[in-house]
């Protein structure tokens, strides 16, 4: 896609502080200038009227407004759902507006109403100028009222409405989420290592990187691991949490040593170690995100009931409670939440459809440092390069995204913050106090499966190549080794 840039300019490193601080002012007081223009109709097709706009592509700048409106909305959940916000806004008296589960419930299925629609509008749309992308690009105030009039709608819907159904809607759209989070990790960790290393058959400067970023991804791995049994567990129980943190870390060892494995390594000569580290990194996040939404353990120690099994500096006394970690997992919770948003939009758009299968049959012609998502990246082979995309770098006004992917898996990410929230199935009395801090069993499952499906993705991506029956081109070999035979024995 051909977003409205400016010429292109040449960074002067000899600029005073003070001059470089009011080139970016600038820069970005036109670039609100001109998303204002956009609030009440479409964007602007060219630039020839805004010669001083700063070099921001059109499709940037959407994705950015549309990741601010879904911040904003589960900021708003967040604060619906604080206890403590609550009551220092209302005090003791009753609150005008639903709160708790029930409130989030509502602005969520308000924003999942917004993206979902919008995801329908825009299917089939291929090209920049079509009025269907304009509506994608602009008209900022009439979505906002729209996406305000489809949250306030929904407190009006009765408790007894919006629970039953709305529950099953959000638990399947969150574990679909998850499943979309996992595939993309997967493909990253994929990409990632196959651009490297076919860098590393070239030049010898991008064995050294391919080994660095390995020792990296361990070393974070394995401070993870020893972080997670100094903190969630204690001498006197926490057996569940020493069994999943061992568990998890045989996992991991095993997926190591099968990615440099020769019989794996015929089959897939681009696996190795790289990826392995990535995807042990990630293990230990979604341990760490488990454990800490587990409600804690509690037993008799020194005569007294003690909490255990939480981020406590003491393995002696008692653990306190420590809210730093649990907040720190929703931050890194929510960031790959937006990263999985705007990464699959882009895949749906270069390989089609089928992204999620093409995109492990890519094969890189260079290396590119830009190992996720560089811009040259189009799929080889294909059998309808327009709809894979492979005519975008050509097409001058072809999109750089999918619109409705990038929209759908917004309305994934919407139900997906929802459940999350309100500890999946158990949503009655919900509040964040307890959410981020106490957690609960259903949570605390749903991640540990989240984990252990991740690796049984990769152990699939990884033994499937190996156990595939031989077909096809495989075959011409077989005959021709038949034929040295036979000539070996008349002789």
């Amino acid at each position: 896609m051909v977003g409205v840039k400016a010429p292109p300019r040449i960074p002067n490193s000899s600029l005073e502080p003070a001059q470089q601080w009011s080139s970016i002012n600038s820069t970005l007081g036109r670039t609100i200038l001109y998303q204002a223009t956009c609030c009440c109709g479409p964007a602007p097709r060219t630039s020839c009227c805004y010669s001083g706009l700063p070099p921001v592509k059109e499709s940037t700048s959407s994705r950015l407004l549309y990741t601010l409106l879904h911040v904003g909305a589960s900021a708003t959940c967040c604060l619906l759902l604080s206890r403590t916000v609550l009551d220092t806004l209302w005090g003791k008296d009753n609150c005008p507006i639903p709160t708790g589960s029930g409130a989030v419930y509502r602005v969520c299925a308000g924003t999942a109403t917004f993206y979902l629609l919008q995801a329908v509008i825009l299917i089939n749309v291929n090209s920049s100028t079509s009025p269907r992308a304009r509506l994608h690009n602009g008209f900022w105030l009439l979505k906002l009222l729209v996406l305000l009039g489809l949250c306030t709608a929904a407190f009006y819907i009765p408790d007894e409405h919006i629970f039953p159904a709305w529950h099953y809607v959000g638990i399947c759209g969150g574990f679909a989420f998850i499943l979309l989070q996992l595939v993309l990790i997967t493909a990253f960790a994929h990409t990632w290592n196959k651009n490297w290393l076919t860098g590393a058959a070239q030049d010898w400067r991008w064995v050294g990187a391919v080994l660095l970023a390995t020792l990296v991804f361990y070393s974070i791995a394995g401070t993870g691991a020893f972080l997670l049994f100094h903190h969630y567990t204690h001498p006197a129980g926490c057996l569940l949490n020493k069994a999943l943190l061992i568990l998890n870390l045989c996992f991991c060892g095993i997926l190591s040593l099968l990615s440099i494995t020769p019989c794996i390594r015929l089959k897939q000569p681009c696996s190795g170690p790289l990826q392995a580290s990535i995807i042990s990194c990630y293990i230990m996040y979604l341990t760490f995100s488990a454990l800490s939404s587990r409600p804690p353990d509690r037993v008799l120690l020194r005569g007294q009931n003690r909490t255990i099994c939480r981020p406590s500096m003491s393995k002696v006394g008692a653990q306190t409670l420590d809210t730093s970690l649990t907040i720190l997992s929703a931050g890194i919770m929510y960031a790959c939440v937006l990263f999985a948003c705007n990464e699959a939009s882009y895949l749906a758009e270069v390989f089609g459809p089928l992204w999620m299968v093409k995109v492990y049959s890519y094969e890189f012609q260079k290396p590119s440092i830009c190992f996720c998502c560089p811009d040259n990246l189009s799929p080889d082979g294909g059998s309808s390069g327009e709809e894979a995309g492979s005519g975008a770098p050509q097409t001058p006004h072809r999109l750089s995204y999918s619109y409705s992917a990038f929209h759908f898996v917004f309305f994934l990410a919407s139900l997906y913050v929802m459940v999350t929230l309100t500890n999946w199935f158990s949503y009655e009395g919900a509040e964040l106090e307890t959410t981020f801090t106490r957690g609960s069993w259903a949570t605390f499952w749903v991640k540990i499966a989240s984990c252990w499906t991740c690796v049984l993705l990769y152990l699939g991506l990884l033994l499937i190549p190996v156990c595939w029956p031989a077909t096809g081109p495989s075959q011409p070999p077989r005959v021709i080794r038949r034929r040295c035979r036979r000539i070996h024995v008349s002789s």
